[in-house]
């Protein structure tokens, strides 16, 4: 009786918790169809009718196409970088014995503790001396160099984890080190690879002030960029601000539910040996 009474109350807590989680994504969608008027009068509603101008407008008023583009430019080279430069140097720091090795693990891991927005105005003055304001590479390289301890100390976890005895075989079939890396390291860590590039994808994507920063010419601009186009001092066009926020999501929602089971094995990795 106490085992069903305790499951039973497992279940309800993690159906309550489902929802309060599910919930803001329902608000956000509903509230998107949803006029400025019909929005404050019936904000937690359904909407009465379902109307796709909002969404319309405001791919229009925003130039979401272009800031689509923008964002999926920046987003998927800055991720491609993370996740290369992560996995190598995890397969470097896990793999081999060296001097410094260990000042370096925690030379990287060190970054995860500087605050990213202290080195907006360095990492400006940096960017205007070599010409890289109002380019790509000015937030394709910040956003690479800030995420990457985190994907080291992801991708170290895991590789340390994988049996060595395969790589005495590939060293026995004639592979070298880039051999084993690509063949062997690369393919068996695609858990941990995949949750570091969900979790870079998801940074990237709503990463809002070093686009605001760096980014000053309108056709470069990525979309948390054009999203704020409608808020003002005064007031806030939420109709469209919702939808434009609805189609902004779509993207995230879609990658972590292609990756959400390579997440969940990544982010376990490394937490027992053998």
């Amino acid at each position: 009786m106490k085992f069903h009474l305790f499951k039973g109350i497992r279940i309800l807590f993690l159906a309550v918790f489902s929802l309060m989680m599910i919930y803001p994504l329902y608000w956000l969608i509903t509230s998107a169809f949803k006029t400025n008027k019909e929005f404050f009068a019936r904000p937690h509603s359904f909407p009465t009718n379902f109307s796709f101008e909002n969404f319309t407008r405001a791919w229009e008023v925003a130039d979401l196409g272009t800031a689509i583009v923008n964002s999926t430019i920046v987003t998927i080279t800055a991720t491609a970088l993370t996740v290369f430069l992560g996995a190598l140097t995890g397969y470097v720091l896990s793999r081999f014995m060296f001097k410094l090795k260990a000042f370096l693990m925690v030379f990287f891991l060190l970054g995860m503790l500087i605050p990213i927005h202290s080195t907006l105005v360095p990492l400006f003055t940096m960017m205007d001396q070599i010409g890289l304001l109002d380019t790509y590479w000015a937030l394709i390289l910040p956003y690479t160099a800030f995420e990457l301890p985190i994907a080291i100390f992801l991708t170290v976890a895991y590789m340390s984890s994988i049996p060595k005895e395969l790589e005495e075989a590939a060293v026995i079939d004639g592979n070298g080190y880039w051999g084993i890396f690509f063949r062997i390291m690369l393919p068996l860590s695609v858990p941990a690879l995949s949750t570091v590039a969900i979790l870079s994808f998801l940074r990237y994507w709503n990463e809002f002030v070093f686009a605001l920063v760096f980014i000053n010419d309108s056709t470069l601009k990525t979309l948390p960029l054009s999203l704020s186009i409608f808020s003002d001092g005064f007031s806030t066009d939420y109709a469209l601000t919702m939808a434009a926020m609805t189609i902004a999501v779509i993207p995230t929602i879609v990658m972590y539910l292609i990756f959400q089971e390579q997440i969940m094995k990544g982010m376990v990795a490394g937490s027992v040996k053998g």
